[in-house]
């Protein structure tokens, strides 16, 4: 029998429901499976009653009296009359008979939300409504008072917070790393903030530990480490994955640290390729190692580091009293979209004692690809490996794993064992108390969005996401590489989806002065990007790099794109500029 979809509850227990409307025989099966009388409660919202008529209003003072905008669609609109400007948060669950109230006035805040994401999708919309800092200020009140505001105001706040809001859903939105919004990553997230707990021990998020540690060992299988062993941890972003594989590194070569500090220990040095992100650097500055001890690797012209550069420095900083104890390789960087030569680079760290890290934040989603997983080859030889599933595989934001080689290394290089939380008398196998292996004590349930996701996608779903991605951006570099008015940041086809190129507009393409050349065309990608904004059609990034002036830094990770979006791109690009 065809499933009525949300109706469908509880109808496989009851024969009569064969005779009924879907809604009625749902809120029968309601009404005996939710306790409390919430069953007949939530079938008196939807308005089903005898005969699924609408009933006539009998709203009491105090309840809230239902009324549509009329607009027939999912919407945002303002509805003064639906009866929250009366109404607080002091009305809500868990106040008493706060029941009705509570979901109304979500489904209210979910009408919001899905008229915000239908308009996401939308071309013809604006991809931002800006307004200068000073112009939304003063446009809307943001401050915080001392007396409560009504449940109306709460809906107006909503409203205003997403009209100003960038769409980073939007087919045309190209300007970070992470974008496009998966419909089933956000399901999952509406229920992790439902759920609303912490990931430090079993007792308190069963289900959430148990789908950490199965993901975990599936992300580690697809790194090739043997046995599916090791170890690994969801942290809040690619910088504090790296800055935790540089805590392991450390006390891995020298655990007395970890209660004497760094005055126990020699110079350290650590080292990356100078086209890294500069998260390497801020680990060194957090963990007292210092900025001046991260040693930056050359790198050639496509971004990718140069293996014996590296090997000279270790040498040279071996001799000058320093002890390399870190070498950071990139997959996928984060301008060029570079992937480092992982095999060389492990060859040494293993000649050198060096732990091998891999930040793989960007470009270690392309372990899901069977066609440039190739990229990655030698990952495997690393002790530890980042990977921002809210990037390439457009998880909602946060979603970062740290994984690691050795198994137990987190747990002795970061336990406090406080009592009031790690009991070692407990009833259950300790090893799912996760938090003792983490920095934070708080730590937000980042693994059920992608967990949910991947159930939804399978690996090949994955795979075809991301193969789209890179076969738009190889799309987008033929169209330009040999265009009139572009010139390439570097030759050949990237490796990633990051395509770096210069828009020469008509009045600098054909100047014969060099440096007044390239003063102009420095001021070009900043125009362009402010134009975009300002009529909200698109957005791309741009960005300088060593002795390059500003380019336009185009990455692709938003499943929504389509072959028609890098077209629009590289008009609109060519409309704003044509006066410059």
């Amino acid at each position: 029998m065809a499933s009525h979809g949300f109706w469908s509850f509880g109808a496989e227990n009851s024969d009569d429901n064969r005779s009924q409307s879907p809604a009625r025989a749902w809120c029968q099966a309601a009404a005996q499976k939710f306790t409390g009388g919430i069953g007949s409660k939530l079938c008196a919202l939807l308005n089903v009653g005898e005969g699924d008529k609408a009933p006539e209003s009998s709203t009491k003072p105090g309840e809230v009296a239902e009324k549509s905008c009329g607009c027939n669609q999912p919407c945002s609109c303002s509805t003064d009359n639906q009866g929250f400007s009366d109404l607080y948060s002091t009305d809500l669950l868990p106040a008493t008979n706060g029941d009705i109230k509570t979901m109304t006035f979500l489904q209210e805040v979910v009408n919001i939300l899905l008229a915000y994401i239908v308009e996401s999708f939308d071309r013809s919309t604006k991809v931002i409504d800006f307004h200068y800092p000073n112009e939304l200020l003063q446009s809307n009140n943001w401050e915080l008072s001392d007396e409560p505001e009504t449940l109306d105001d709460i809906l107006l706040s909503c409203r205003a917070t997403l009209k100003y809001a960038i769409k980073t859903a939007h087919p045309r939105y190209f300007n970070q790393l992470s974008t496009g919004l998966d419909m089933v990553g956000l399901a999952a997230d509406w229920l992790t903030s439902t759920a609303n707990t912490n990931m430090f021990t079993y007792e308190v998020a069963p289900v959430f530990v148990l789908l950490e540690y199965v993901t975990l060992k599936k992300m580690r299988e697809m790194i090739g480490w043997p046995e599916r062993r090791g170890d690994g941890i969801f942290s809040p972003g690619g910088a504090i994955s790296n800055m935790y594989a540089m805590l392991l590194a450390r006390f891995k070569m020298f655990p007395e640290v970890k209660e004497k500090g760094m005055s126990s220990v020699p110079r350290l040095a650590a080292f990356t390729s100078e086209h890294s992100h500069f998260s390497i650097k801020k680990g060194a500055a957090a963990l007292g190692i210092g900025t001046e001890s991260v040693i930056l690797i050359k790198a050639d012209e496509r971004g990718k580091m140069i293996p014996s550069d590296l090997e000279r420095r270790l040498v040279e900083a071996k001799q000058k009293g320093f002890v390399p104890f870190f070498v950071s390789a990139t997959a996928g960087t984060t301008v060029y979209g570079a992937f480092d030569p992982l095999i060389a680079i492990a060859d040494i760290c293993k000649k050198h004692g060096v732990w091998m890290h891999v930040d793989g934040a960007w470009g270690g989603s392309l372990l899901m690809s069977r066609k440039h997983r190739w990229k990655l080859n030698g990952v495997e030889r690393a002790d530890s490996v980042t990977w921002n599933p809210h990037k390439m595989m457009s998880v909602p934001l946060q979603c970062s794993a740290l994984l690691v080689k050795e198994e137990g290394l987190m747990q002795k290089c970061n336990q406090m064992q406080a009592c009031y939380l790690f009991q070692q008398d407990k009833h259950y196998d300790l090893s799912y108390d996760t938090g003792d292996k983490a920095l934070q004590c708080g730590r937000h349930v980042d693994i059920f969005k992608l967990w949910l996701m991947w159930r939804a996608k399978g690996t090949i779903g994955f795979e075809a996401q991301i193969d789209k991605c890179l076969e738009l951006s190889e799309y987008l570099y033929n169209k330009i590489k040999d265009r009139e008015g572009y010139q390439m940041v570097f030759d050949g086809k990237p490796q990633h989806t990051n395509v770096c190129f210069w828009y020469l507009p008509p009045g600098i393409r054909y100047l014969e002065d060099k440096e007044e050349k390239m003063r102009r065309l420095h001021k070009v990608a900043p125009v362009i990007k402010a134009r975009m904004m300002e009529y909200g059609t698109t957005m791309v990034s741009y960005q300088p790099q060593g002795d390059k002036v500003n380019f336009f830094r185009m990455v692709i990770s938003n499943p929504a794109a389509t072959f028609e979006d890098i077209d629009f791109l590289i008009e609109e690009i060519e409309r704003l500029g044509q006066d410059l």
